[in-house]
């Protein structure tokens, strides 16, 4: 079976910065979501995982293979693809894509191009085969990163901050994408969006200065908040009271108006009104506990 299992996972660079501490998940098939803030250790952490980098200390396995140590192993079914990475804008989508299935071992012509055709009609990129990719979109481009992961039938793959960017229209396409592939194999999508996990994964877990806050079933950590989110508008001048009095979680502006969000477990006064929990109270709120420690 499919799943990833990473124990005490430790990072420090020579700068003395503390990337990973003591990192350990459970990630099972289907799509994963790693939340955090920029500069939380996403990156550091998907970069190990992707045999990238090393870690000071720790253990990771992918179906009973050593991911430390069996690189050439993690490779063969790892898909990788990093919130930055190049193409050739003068290539077209299926010259580049072809030269991809060849590295990946579709040595012979007819089966490599088979595999091309497969994945750029999954992709939704067929019609714009032809296309140089220096004219795709953001959507596009990032739609075709997907491509060259795919390209590999990978086991495991690891989309890093993949939404960042892009308009509605093409976030919506891109979720669509991943709920597609993510159904038989791990994906992690490593994101600050809180809407890309709420909306795409199952499971999921919050990071923030190196350190697992939790590990969570998405609509198990809501059902836990349930009953314990309150709202009302507030002046601006209100807030700071506010955040001495209650556990405030967020603040934000709809129409021009200031809204307040809080977690009580009791109705906390006038003004205040019940609403459904949201993956942002779940996020704003295990951060505020970890700041509080």
């Amino acid at each position: 079976m499919n799943s990833l299992s990473i124990r005490n996972l430790s990072k420090t660079y020579a700068n003395g910065v503390r990337a990973l501490e003591a990192v350990s998940l459970d990630i099972p098939t289907g799509l994963f979501g790693l939340l955090g803030p920029n500069g939380a250790g996403k990156t550091t952490l998907m970069r190990t995982i992707a045999t990238l980098q090393e870690a000071d200390s720790g253990e990771i396995t992918f179906a009973g293979v050593d991911v430390l140590r069996q690189k050439n192993e993690v490779k063969k079914v790892l898909g990788y693809l990093p919130q930055e990475f190049g193409f050739y804008p003068k290539e077209t989508a299926y010259g580049l894509l072809e030269h991809f299935a060849l590295l990946k071992g579709f040595a012979k012509k007819k089966a490599r191009r088979a595999k091309v055709e497969e994945t750029l009609k999954r992709i939704n990129l067929w019609d714009e085969r032809k296309q140089k990719l220096g004219t795709f979109s953001g959507g596009m481009k990032q739609r075709f990163g997907i491509a060259q992961v795919l390209v590999g039938d990978p086991r495991l793959i690891i989309v890093d901050e993949p939404t960042a960017g892009l308009d509605p229209a093409e976030r919506v396409r891109f979720h669509n994408l991943l709920s597609e592939i993510g159904q038989d194999i791990v994906v992690i999508l490593s994101t600050h969006i809180v809407a890309d996990v709420s909306d795409l994964c199952p499971h999921m877990a919050i990071i923030h200065k190196g350190k697992i806050l939790g590990q969570y079933r998405t609509l198990q950590a809501l059902a836990e908040l349930e009953g314990r989110i309150w709202e009302k508008q507030a002046a601006k001048t209100e807030i700071g009271e506010l955040q001495t009095k209650h556990r405030l979680l967020s603040t934000r502006l709809f129409a021009g108006r200031t809204f307040v969000r809080i977690h009580s477990t009791a109705h906390p006064g006038a003004g205040f009104a019940p609403v459904p929990a949201t993956m942002e109270d779940v996020y704003f709120l295990k951060l505020g506990d970890s700041a509080r420690k």
